[in-house]
């Protein structure tokens, strides 16, 4: 039986006795995920489960602060600025999840119905929880260390609920690594990683099917690097979930974008995509010189053909990971703007975990924009 409850204003008496606690002892990581990795999606939530307004949200912090069983409890925060005499507080709101949370296990389920839910009723394309097959076509370096999958998928005309979107720049694949593993396995390796996610590079209608990219960068033995390189054409692959990637934000104002080995990919189709006047500055992050060569067929496909794209490289010379790549980006960054005096008004990023974390506060301090106005995302974690 499914759990439906109106989502409710904490106002005048508590009601966290109406809701069951929940024991897990992983449920405070998963907050802290939600609330730095996640941001957009609560502000979704309240969007369209609440009534408060768009200017409301807007002028103020929401946190994730607590989740039961049976709902997620959001907090809004007025900015110091903002606060009025009508809203001078703080406001809490629990938002229903479709069935009650009995295992640990299950958040990930009913988050991810929560946000298909928020995001049908706003409007917006969402998480799919879909199986996928595609075919390799071929597989070929298009840079030092990058390998790219060139795959066919489900056509459009005869599977149009599953086709691959030709026009989205970041959209993600949840690869199953498995798959491929069980027909090749060998009796003395073992498979470390079931799954593996990878953004589609690019994606057209061709005369035998829809087309597409995937682009793999190969950084040491990992299970995603040994995965591709093992593809032969006529191979079946599988994806068992896909997300579109948030770069709405981007179509205005002058942008920054920021990418790694790992996130090039969704920034090249980002600018052949752009639509933006305002050609964007991009700090490209490689281990290696040679891999810097990927953006150099890349063409901005927009109404002003005289505008092109700054091309900021950062070349480290190991692992891209850790805070101090996050100092490094900053101060690169810094020196550039002071020689260059851009005005940016936004930005998208995707790096490895501890980085994207320490960057977010760092641009923050540089920049001073909304959360909303500047993404960076976690699109690997160095184990």
């Amino acid at each position: 039986m499914t759990h439906s409850l109106p989502s409710l204003n904490h106002a005048g008496y508590d009601q966290t006795n109406l809701y069951t606690p929940l024991k897990f002892p992983e449920i405070a990581n998963a907050i802290t995920h939600i609330n730095e990795e996640h941001y957009d999606e609560l502000i979704g939530f309240l969007t369209a489960f609440t009534t408060l307004s768009s200017e409301d949200i807007g002028e103020s912090t929401v946190q994730l602060v607590d989740i039961y069983a049976e709902v997620i409890v959001l907090q809004i925060r007025p900015t110091d600025a903002k606060r009025t005499s009508i809203q001078s507080s703080d406001q809490t709101f629990f938002i229903p999840f479709t069935a009650p949370i009995t295992q640990f296990s299950d958040l990930n389920t009913q988050y991810i119905l929560l946000k298909q839910k928020a995001d049908k009723k706003l409007g917006k394309k969402t998480i799919k929880l879909t199986t996928q097959t595609f075919v390799v076509q071929d597989s070929y370096k298009v840079s030092q260390n990058m390998l790219r999958l060139e795959l066919t998928g489900p056509n459009i005309n005869t599977s149009p609920n599953n086709a691959i979107p030709v026009d989205e720049a970041g959209y993600a694949y949840l690869f199953d690594l498995a798959h491929n593993f069980t027909s090749a396995k060998r009796d003395n390796t073992t498979l470390t990683r079931a799954h593996c996610y990878y953004t589609l590079r690019k994606a057209w209608q061709a005369s035998d099917g829809v087309r597409a990219w995937v682009d793999v960068f190969l950084h040491g033995n990992t299970p995603g690097g040994d995965w591709a390189r093992s593809l032969q054409a006529g191979d079946t692959v599988l994806s068992k979930r896909e997300f579109p990637e948030k770069t709405a934000h981007l179509q205005d104002g002058q942008a920054l974008l920021i990418a790694d080995e790992t996130s090039m990919p969704t920034v090249a189709r980002l600018l052949e995509l752009w639509e933006n006047p305002i050609p964007p500055l991009v700090v490209c992050v490689t281990q290696d010189a040679a891999d810097q060569a990927y953006f150099d067929e890349i063409k901005m496909m927009t109404s002003q053909t005289d505008i092109q794209f700054t091309l900021l490289p950062v070349i480290t010379g190991k692992v891209n990971s850790g805070k101090a790549l996050a100092i490094l980006i900053d101060d690169i960054l810094g020196k550039y703007l002071t020689t260059h005096p851009l005005q940016i008004e936004k930005v998208w990023g995707a790096l490895e975990a501890s980085t994207a974390k320490a960057l977010r506060g760092l641009i923050q301090q540089r920049l001073e924009l909304e959360r909303t106005d500047s993404v960076i995302k976690v699109y690997w974690r160095h184990d």
